[in-house]
């Protein structure tokens, strides 16, 4: 099986940093892709960042600048450095990879159980 876990989430004032971490185990063959997930209260989820095995990265506009994503191929993780946090970015935060399976050599998508991120003003 494949497992994502993730953390780093937490309660920061408006301006201040967090680096959320997510690790993947288990009978992993191969990580296509990872990325970053999350959800407002009251809003739809959305796709906040995303960097492929080539090392390219893509960002929700609102975070250009802020946020940086980046991975430890040796283990397994990805990161979201979150800095000048603004209210609005509170939130869950879910990581996300397209991971094959040694098992099976299917390819899934896998969720982490997520992360919560308070910004206070």
């Amino acid at each position: 099986q494949v497992q994502l876990v993730e953390s780093g989430g937490g309660l920061v004032q408006a301006g201040g940093s967090l680096r959320l971490s997510c690790a993947a185990s288990g009978t992993i063959l191969r990580i296509n892709a990872m990325g970053w997930y999350r959800r407002a209260p009251g809003k739809q989820r959305e796709l906040v960042a995303t960097i492929t095995d080539g090392g390219r990265t893509n960002y929700l506009d609102s975070v250009k600048g802020r946020f940086t994503i980046s991975r430890d191929y040796a283990k397994n993780t990805v990161y979201l450095q979150m800095n000048s946090l603004k209210p609005e970015d509170t939130a869950d935060y879910y990581c996300n990879a397209d991971i094959s399976d040694l098992r099976t050599y299917r390819s899934g998508d896998y969720w982490g159980q997520g992360t919560q991120v308070t910004v206070s003003s």
